[in-house]
């Protein structure tokens, strides 16, 4: 797929927009919205990007779970062993004791069922939840999962509902 400038400027754009939220200013309390248009841009580009690589016969499995994997995995594992070693410094049993259950299910992708199971993403004890904001990488990965199989399945039996929109070469 070539550069997409417009994809880098609604980028920035759900960047500004999470930061605006999470420093508090109600100005743009809706700024979580950003993590939305993230959702879309990584939807559109891995769709493009795997019906691509169906249709011309060169898709694997492989292949695709390498790149995610290297794109995702060294920021996660950093991310996850800083985490531990702040809270094996600074909290209580309890908060380590939930602290690890989120470490878990935040390196197997899951956190996002962790946290449905009843944890209040507004609520204002966010800073012994340091890792509250990787559900938005759980339901990512698990898209991850399902979706190539999902569009090879499509584009095998040829629906017709299924668009791909890519955009014209000048």
């Amino acid at each position: 797929m070539n550069y997409r400038p417009d994809i880098d400027g609604l980028r920035a754009i759900s960047v500004i927009a999470v930061i605006i939220f999470h420093t508090g200013f109600s100005f743009l309390s809706g700024g979580f919205i950003g993590v939305d248009v993230f959702f879309v841009i990584s939807g559109y580009l891995i769709t493009s990007l795997v019906y691509k690589e169906i249709t011309s016969g060169t898709f694997s499995y492989l292949t695709f779970y390498k790149r995610r994997i290297a794109r995702l995995l060294p920021a996660l594992i950093i991310t996850l062993i800083l985490v531990l070693g702040f809270g094996f410094l600074f909290y209580d049993n309890r908060e380590f004791d939930n602290l690890g259950k989120e470490l878990f299910f935040s390196a197997l992708g899951a956190a996002n069922i962790l946290f449905a199971q009843g944890v209040n993403y507004f609520a204002q004890e966010d800073s012994v939840r340091p890792l509250i904001h990787l559900w938005s990488l759980g339901v990512e990965e698990q898209f991850y999962l399902i979706w190539p199989t999902l569009l090879i399945t499509l584009t095998f039996f040829k629906f017709r509902y299924v668009l791909i929109y890519t955009t014209p070469k000048v």
